[in-house]
C-alpha cells in the first residue's frame, strides 16, 4: 500500500501562485495525476498511490483548491493558464519521461496539454473525460430526468431560482451523485474532503458555473476537442464507469477517434472507478503502463 513508500512534499511556483505537490514512491517512469473539478482537490484520486509499487506517483492540488494557494483573481481560471500550470509542475520536478493521468476536468486538461504543448509523454490515461462539454451536459441532463420525480422537482425549482447553497438542494444533488459520481455506500474520506474543505469555489464557478447540469456559464462553455482527437498520438488508455455521469457511449466515440487507444468500462462504477473498483482499476492501469514501457 502507499503508506509503505517514501513520500515527499513541497510547493512549486506556477502562473498565478504556488501549488502544493506530493510524490509517493521512487524510481520507474513517474505518473503525474491531474484531479477534476475544476476546484476539487487531489484527495479523491489519492488511491492511485497504489501504483507506487512500480513507479513514483505525483499528485498536486491545482491553484485555487486544496493545499495550494487560493488567489482571489477570476482571470486565473482559464484552460490556457491551467495548461501552463501543468507545464510548470513538470519542469519544476524534472519530469522528462512521464505518464499523465487525468480524471474528469483533469482529463480535459491533460488532453489540452497534449494538444497545445510539444512535450512528449510515455502514455496518457483519461478517466471519465469525454471531449465535448456540450454533449456531456446534455447527457447528464438525460440522467437527471431519470431521478425520482420529487428529486427532479427540488433540483428544477432551486435552479430556476438560482438558489444552490441550501441543504435541500444539496440533498437532491447527492441523490444524483450517489448514482453517477461515487456509488459506494460510504464515501472515502478523500472524496468527502475533495468536495468539502478541499474544494475551491472560485475555479469552479468561473470555469463551469453554479449548476452541475448547466447551462455552462463559465469559460469552459463550448469547449470541444472532438475533431482534434486524431492529433493525440501518444499511447492512450480511456476508462469510464458503466453508471458514469460521463456516458460510456461518449467515451466509445472518443476511443474510435484516438489512434490505437483502448477503452475499459468498469461495470460496477460511476465517475470514480479508481475508488469504486480500486483494486481492479489499479491492476488495469499497471497492465497498461507496463505494456507501454516494454514497447
Amino acid at each position: 500500500m502507499a503508506s509503505a513508500h517514501p513520500v515527499r512534499e513541497g510547493t512549486i511556483q506556477v502562473p498565478g501562485g504556488r501549488v502544493w505537490y506530493k510524490v509517493v514512491g521512487e524510481g520507474g517512469i513517474p505518473i503525474l495525476c491531474l484531479h477534476g473539478g475544476p476546484g476539487m482537490s487531489h484527495d479523491y484520486i489519492a488511491s492511485l498511490a497504489d501504483l507506487a509499487d512500480r513507479r513514483s506517483v505525483i499528485f498536486y492540488d491545482q491553484l485555487g483548491c486544496g493545499r495550494s494557494e487560493r488567489p482571489d483573481d477570476p482571470s486565473l481560471w482559464t484552460m490556457q493558464r491551467s495548461v501552463a500550470e501543468v507545464a510548470a509542475v513538470r519542469e519544476a520536478l524534472g519530469l522528462e519521461r512521464l505518464h499523465l493521468f487525468g480524471n474528469s476536468w483533469g482529463g480535459w486538461l491533460a488532453m489540452q496539454y497534449v494538444l497545445d504543448r510539444e512535450a512528449p509523454l510515455v502514455s496518457l490515461t483519461i478517466s471519465s473525460s469525454p471531449p465535448s462539454v456540450e454533449r456531456a451536459v446534455r447527457e447528464m441532463n438525460e440522467l437527471k430526468r431519470q431521478l425520482p420525480p420529487d428529486v427532479q422537482r427540488v433540483l428544477e425549482d432551486h435552479e430556476a431560482r438560482e438558489f444552490y447553497d441550501c441543504p435541500e438542494y444539496t440533498a437532491a444533488i447527492m441523490v444524483f451523485y450517489k448514482r453517477h459520481l461515487c456509488r459506494l455506500e460510504r464515501w472515502p474520506e478523500g472524496v468527502e474532503r475533495a468536495l468539502g474543505p478541499g474544494f475551491g469555489a472560485g475555479p469552479y464557478l468561473t470555469m463551469w458555473g453554479p449548476s452541475e447540469f448547466g447551462p455552462v456559464t463559465g469559460n469552459l462553455n463550448g469547449w470541444d476537442i472532438t475533431t482534434r482527437l486524431g492529433e493525440i498520438r501518444v499511447p492512450t488508455l480511456l476508462t469510464v464507469g458503466r453508471h458514469d455521469e460521463m456516458w460510456p457511449s461518449h467515451m466509445q466515440d472518443m476511443q474510435a477517434r484516438i489512434p490505437g487507444s483502448e477503452l475499459v468500462i468498469f461495470e460496477d462504477s460511476s465517475h470514480m472507478a479508481f475508488v469504486e473498483e480500486r483494486e481492479e482499476y489499479v491492476a488495469t492501469m499497471n497492465r497498461f503502463l507496463d505494456r507501454v514501457e516494454q514497447n
